[in-house]
């Protein structure tokens, strides 16, 4: 294929949407009878024989349960058959192994959304420069954040529109998510230099080019306190309950204000997560990173009654800043950005990138001093710098000398490049 021939591209699109408090009781109920639907779905799923559990025969039970059951008109038809077309999905995933059989959803537990089918219900509006209009069923006229162009009005077509949508809700509120496709041209391939990337947990990304992207606290001092005051507001009040009772609506709005100080700090995780990524993509043509295995490495040292385990608190701590990182959401951002602007990502293998020496390439026992500082122990080296970018400058040599980790059956598997011999050797 061609550089000039287009593509489709397809990516979704989130945004807050100022809901009224009669928009938000209307799309709470619509949430929770998606979810009814659901539960009444797979319990109808159960009861009855496989040779009966046909898309015919759960659309006519979804109908009726509709008729039967009041509250569940609130949800539009359309939704309805959303449901039952991610019900089957879901089983289809679970036959192909790449998912775990469909349950019953819990109230608490279960995310609350609802799902908008058809884009051309949604007649998108942009208002002005903050704010667009979009139309959501059997709730009107809504606006929301507008913080990207969307293909609406003339620069819509049969390739770049909107397809669907669905209303989600979590700790801050009501969101859409928009389901985007256009038509683009083809990246041209990235010029730029290649770069080694160490992830870690006091220096987030060091580079191999002696670049580093840090952070700090995603939450305030006074964020904190308040974070603080609210969990052990939460701790005192569930001493109080009883075995079996339910959880009171004081407790709940308590779970609810934590939840969404937690939220605020993911979120702007997840802000600085894409404008670092953004940033790499945009400067490099091919990035290189370690395989990690992230839960092996967030693994308990709890142990067993007869092996406990050393260092418990310390490890859960590290655990704890392992999993706040969020290393494997750094990597796939990495992976369709860089694809984006026409770079690539490779995945080398991470055992010896930290102990090894990236200036004479031996790897001595006792060079990692401290976290902060790399020694070679090697009397005809003695090179001594960060840890951090003595890691990333290995990653990167590993990619160069022809190692690179591709997906095999399932696994990863190591492969070496080949190598051309010049015509004088031949």
């Amino acid at each position: 294929m061609s550089q000039d021939t287009p593509v489709k591209r397809q990516f979704g699109h989130r945004a807050r949407l100022a809901l009224s408090p009669a928009g938000v009781r209307t799309a709470d109920d619509q949430a929770h009878a998606a979810r009814t639907l659901w539960n009444l779905l797979h319990a109808w799923w159960q009861m009855m024989p496989k040779e009966k559990r046909t898309l015919a025969n759960a659309d006519a039970a979804i109908r009726q349960a509709r008729q039967d059951i009041g509250f569940l008109a609130v949800l539009p038809a359309q939704a309805a058959q959303a449901v039952l077309k991610t019900y089957v999905r879901a089983w289809k995933n679970c036959w192909e192994g790449r998912a775990d059989a469909p349950n019953f959803k819990c109230r608490f537990r279960t995310v609350m959304s609802v799902d908008i089918p058809q884009g051309r219900d949604l007649n998108i509006v942009r208002v002005h420069r903050r704010w667009g209009q979009v139309n959501l069923p059997k709730v009107g006229r809504v606006r929301f954040r507008w913080t990207k162009d969307l293909p609406v009005g003339k620069r819509a077509g049969a390739e770049n529109r909107i397809t669907g949508a669905r209303l989600v809700k979590d700790a801050l509120g009501w969101h859409i998510a928009f389901r985007v496709q256009i038509l683009q041209a083809r990246p041209a391939p990235h010029r730029g230099p290649d770069i080694g990337i160490d992830v870690g947990v006091t220096v987030p990304l060091a580079l191999s080019d002696g670049t580093t992207y840090e952070h700090g606290a995603w939450l305030t001092g006074k964020e904190k306190a308040r974070l603080l005051h609210w969990e052990q507001r939460a701790a005192q009040r569930k001493q109080h309950r009883r075995p079996g009772e339910r959880t009171s609506r004081r407790l709940h709005r308590t779970y609810d204000r934590i939840a969404g100080l937690r939220a605020k700090a993911k979120r702007r995780a997840l802000d600085w997560q894409h404008r670092t990524t953004t940033a790499i993509a945009r400067t490099y043509g091919t990035v290189v990173v370690e395989a990690l295995t992230i839960t092996n490495m967030v693994t308990s040292a709890r142990g067993t009654l007869e092996e406990p385990g050393r260092n418990v608190a310390q490890k859960s701590g590290l655990n704890r800043a392992i999993s706040g990182e969020a290393w494997g959401r750094t990597v796939t951002l990495l992976t369709y950005k860089t694809a984006r602007y026409g770079g690539s990502l490779v995945k080398v293998p991470a055992p010896g990138t930290s102990r090894r020496c990236s200036v004479c390439g031996l790897t001595t026992p006792g060079s990692r001093e401290s976290q902060a500082v790399f020694v070679c122990k090697n009397p005809a080296c003695g090179w001594s710098g960060n840890a951090d970018h003595n890691a990333a400058r290995n990653v990167l040599h590993l990619y160069r000398t022809g190692l690179a980790l591709v997906p095999a059956a399932g696994r990863a598997v190591v492969r070496r490049a080949k190598r051309v011999k010049p015509a004088a050797a031949r």
